[in-house]
């Protein structure tokens, strides 16, 4: 992934066609409610409804994919869950042995997830530091490759066609969008709507948790800068650092990042469930808590279309929840939920 904007979002739209068939087109919702919440038209990306539960299965396809056709017969990944199982479920779909490594506190729907899909699952700490190390040996040892959720370049593309297909449907539906929002753990994500906005002058904004803000650090500080991730109840979000490579991408292409805490995003996944009708995981919520904390009338307009109503893009990136935690976040008073959340 090296060379202009233009080639680096040919990129994405390679991958787009790549993955056409092998991934679900999901829906692009809207609700009454959300629009006059956040003062603006609000389009939001059902990826929860992908195939594995999350965007992730984007990303894993793309590079699963071009691994197999280069003859390897395994991969290895690490993450807290979502891209394990997304690559789980591509080496089966390709016939690959996987082996994924997750943290000890992994969710168990997720770990349940990756082994139903065939997958070899390894615990390793709490941090993606422990889970690299212990991915990077298993692949000494076998000699099969890491998809890297973040560093990779066809996880980056992967990913970013859910952020193409989201811009192409608003286009069609005349309702071209502003802004796109998407919530930031590694990075990987937001990079690939970067690249997929590219030349079109949609702002795109990241999403993190309050305390888990290593993107939001790095642009202010123009390097990469690693946190002590703070507890939150979205737990795909929780990396100590942004990617290299994400980064790399972002940091001149960036509108900006959107910090919210566990209340937000506790609000925000009850308007989803209550409202659209679907489940996404606290993590996916997070990029709806991010775009109701946008300006309605912020950021640059075309001057051709000053007097319509602005459009913002969300991807739900997730629909990988407990059933305990959503009974929580759907009680009355539910607040102080991230030690509980942390502990599903």
């Amino acid at each position: 992934m090296t060379g202009t904007v233009g080639q680096v979002r040919a990129d994405v739209e390679e991958a787009s066609r790549w993955l056409t068939g092998h991934v679900v087109r999901t829906p692009v919702l809207r609700s009454p409610v959300i629009d006059e919440l956040a003062g603006a038209r609000v389009l939001l990306k059902a990826e929860n409804l992908q195939h594995g539960g999350s965007y992730k299965m984007r990303g894993a396809l793309r590079a699963v994919g071009r691994l197999a056709v280069a003859g390897h017969t395994g991969v290895i990944a690490q993450s807290t869950g979502n891209h394990a199982v997304a690559v789980a479920l591509a080496a089966r779909q390709h016939g690959l042995a996987a082996t994924v490594v997750l943290p000890v506190d992994a969710a168990s729907t997720k770990v349940d997830r990756a082994r139903a899909a065939g997958a070899r699952v390894v615990f390793a700490g709490t941090s993606v530091e422990e889970r690299v190390a212990v991915a990077n040996g298993l692949s000494d040892e076998s000699g099969h490759p890491v998809v890297d959720a973040y560093d990779h370049p066809d996880v980056i593309a992967g990913q970013g066609t859910a952020s193409l297909e989201l811009i192409e449907d608003a286009e069609r539906a005349g309702t071209p969008l502003d802004a796109l929002v998407v919530p930031v753990g590694g990075g990987g994500g937001v990079a690939g709507a970067c690249l997929a906005a590219a030349g079109s002058g949609i702002e795109v904004y990241g999403v993190e948790p309050v305390g888990c803000d290593s993107l939001a650090r790095s642009l202010e500080a123009g390097v990469r800068v690693p946190v002590a991730p703070a507890t939150t109840i979205a737990d795909g979000l929780r990396p100590s650092c942004v990617g290299e490579l994400p980064f790399a991408i972002v940091r001149d292409t960036l509108r900006g990042v959107v910090r919210v805490d566990d209340d937000e995003i506790a609000a925000a996944f009850r308007l989803i469930l209550t409202e659209l009708k679907v489940l996404a995981e606290p993590s996916g919520a997070a990029g709806l808590a991010g775009a109701l904390r946008l300006p309605p009338d912020g950021g640059r307009r075309r001057a051709s279309d000053s007097d319509r109503q602005r459009t913002v893009g969300v991807v739900l990136t997730g629909g990988n929840v407990e059933a305990a935690l959503v009974a929580r976040l759907m009680a009355p008073g539910s607040a102080d939920l991230a030690e509980e959340g942390a502990a599903a």
